[in-house]
């Protein structure tokens, strides 16, 4: 495993912060696939954190993910952006990243065993509580975390934010371990109200600890800003949708691990 690190400091109201969040870009192995993730905490602590596994959209590891993952680690989070396609590996267009994406929705057990691979590299940093475990995705990254989950993954909760929320295996909702916060734009023309029906369905069936949030007005990519602003898309940034699904988020970690995370 192969560690670059980097340091920043978190600049707040115009202020410099007396914590800074410590980055580290980490290479690690699937099989024979190399990945490149990245860790993200903050450093004036020594003190064992919750860890937060980030998975990334269909178009691979990017800044965004790493921007989530640090944003994670200012409150007070050990957050590890994985990467579920293989180092270097981003499509450059839609069409590239449905067949990347597709690889991983067609084959779940792959999806699972990749994102697991992911997981035990957090669960190994020094920083992080093993037993306090959690993981949140956007879009494909919300399928995968969802599909984690229904594999048995020893997490406390996961976050799909606009994720897909249909697996070929319902049943396996009796696998899931922790909590489920399913995060939606009311209006996505990609996740169907058939799909959120069955989802509910499922998760009522496994008796799981599960909530749905739906954001009017929100179609598919509302977290982030560079899908644009044109809902006819089908994908597009929603700003109230992008905060209140955060703000989602931070109260069910705060459920969770029953302490307030940092502002």
């Amino acid at each position: 495993m192969k560690v670059f690190v980097f340091a920043f400091v978190l600049l707040l109201g115009g202020g410099m912060a007396h914590a800074a969040v410590h980055t580290e870009v980490i290479e690690y192995k699937h099989g024979d696939t190399v990945l490149e993730g990245y860790l993200a905490y903050e450093d004036s602590t020594t003190d064992k954190r919750p860890g937060v596994l980030v998975v990334h959209e269909w178009t691979g590891h990017n800044p965004y993910v790493r921007k989530r993952a640090e944003q994670l680690a200012a409150l007070g989070y050990v957050a590890f952006a994985l990467d579920m396609y293989g180092k270097g590996v981003h499509a450059k267009d839609a069409k590239e990243a449905a067949a990347l994406a597709s690889t991983y929705k067609n084959d779940r057990k792959l999806m699972r065993a990749r994102a697991n691979a992911g997981l035990d590299v957090l669960r190994k940093q020094t920083q992080v509580d093993p037993q306090r475990l959690t993981a949140i995705g956007y879009c494909f990254g919300g399928t995968t975390v969802l599909e984690l989950a229904r594999g048995g993954a020893d997490l406390a909760g996961v976050v799909s934010f606009h994720g897909d929320l249909s697996t070929p295996n319902p049943d396996d909702a009796r696998s899931i371990k922790g909590k489920v916060l399913a995060q939606h734009g009311a209006d996505d023309p990609f996740v169907p109200p058939a799909q959120v029906t069955a989802f509910e369905d499922e998760m009522r069936k496994g008796g799981v600890d599960w909530e749905l949030i739906k954001y009017g007005g929100a179609v598919h990519s509302f977290t982030n800003p560079g899908a644009g602003n044109d809902n006819s898309k089908g994908a597009a940034y929603n700003a109230k949708a992008d905060h209140r699904s955060w703000e989602a988020m931070r109260r069910f970690f705060q459920e969770i691990f029953q302490t307030k995370p940092a502002d």
